[in-house]
């Protein structure tokens, strides 16, 4: 798939959300300005329910380029989905070379790479809202590429389940 086909893949994906979430949800954004800025820069946020990807694809004004679970890649539908947005593998458990060597290739390349540091979804006490550490990876990421760290916070998206 060519770089077009990627290119209105996201932006249908972004308008998508955009009018999803505009009907079920209030999002409020602070500082988007730190994450519209030119040049690669790594956007970590923590990750409370399965849609925090998508809000946060949905304002920020730039394309993401997600991190996402090697679990959901096998499956033909998600994997297809999730190729299109230029979203990529990672395995949870370990430290993957491929998966470093692909953040780190496009960080350079001026693009925006999302991770969730928590590793997964995280409520109470395992959540960094609560006070739970911080997985290693992210600074050692941002460090290599030379890019900045742009922290974003979500609350109330676990809400969006009921």
């Amino acid at each position: 798939m060519g770089p077009l086909f990627h290119s209105l893949a996201n932006r249908v994906a972004a308008q998508a959300m955009k009018l999803l979430f505009g009907c079920v949800a209030h999002v409020r954004v602070v500082g988007r300005k730190n994450a519209n800025r030119d040049g690669g820069l790594l956007l970590a946020a923590n990750h409370i329910s399965h849609f925090d990807p998508f809000i946060l694809s949905s304002v920020v004004g730039r394309k993401i380029d997600w991190m996402a679970m090697a679990e959901f890649f096998p499956n033909p539908l998600v994997g297809s989905f999730l190729r299109a947005v230029d979203a990529f593998p990672a395995d949870r458990n370990r430290a993957d070379r491929k998966t470093i060597r692909t953040a780190i290739e496009r960080l350079k390349q001026g693009r925006v790479v999302g991770v969730f540091p928590e590793g997964g979804i995280r409520d109470g006490a395992r959540s960094l809202l609560e006070g739970a550490p911080l997985r290693p990876g992210a600074s050692t990421l941002a460090h290599i590429a030379g890019v900045p760290i742009v922290p974003c916070v979500i609350v109330g998206s676990d809400r969006l389940y009921s």
